[in-house]
């Protein structure tokens, strides 16, 4: 089990991972219906935003990684530069991950986590801001594990829901 980057050789196992989404948590398959409609393209696109170049408004340098094992891809997470704009400073915080539903409840989330921390550390992340739903409590068990240090709840101006925040220090 590792974390990579997406390459042209991961289309397939994308789609699976796309489908698992659009099956089982079809709220959240929007994220990823983008790769399903060019994927090298998306793959740019990911790769882009990792280094800056071309940025949508409001967006910050984001690195994207995918826990995979035996080729399947499990996870998605996402680890931004810095958090130096509003959304992403009370909510959206420095890292965020999904896990594919047909792989929740196994440790994926933990794993992942674990594995993207000295990634952040890399970027230049001491601290790092892991927020999730109040009531998301796998999620919030996930951040916990990983040393996540409780500050909050907040409702914030995107989300309606509450939202719960966590700072973890990132460690090589």
């Amino acid at each position: 089990m590792e974390l990579i980057t997406l390459a042209p050789e991961h289309e397939l196992s994308f789609l699976h991972f796309y489908q698992d989404f659009e099956k089982f948590d079809p709220e959240n398959a929007g994220y990823y219906a983008q790769g399903t409609e060019n994927f090298a393209e998306y793959v740019k696109q990911l790769s882009d935003e990792a280094q800056g170049i071309n940025l949508r408004e409001d967006y910050v340098p984001c690195t994207h990684l995918w826990l995979i094992d035996d080729g399947v891809l499990l996870g998605a997470i996402r680890i931004r530069h810095h958090i130096e704009n509003e959304f992403l400073s009370l909510e959206g915080g420095h890292i965020g991950y999904d896990i594919a539903p047909s792989a929740r409840n196994q440790g994926h989330g933990k794993r992942m986590l674990t594995l993207a921390l000295p990634v952040a550390k890399a970027l230049g992340i001491e601290k790092a801001l892991v927020t999730a739903d109040e009531d998301n409590l796998a999620s919030r068990s996930v951040i916990e594990k990983n040393g996540g240090k409780f500050e909050k709840v907040i409702r914030g101006k995107v989300f309606p829901e509450p939202i719960a925040r966590y700072w973890i220090e990132c460690t090589d």
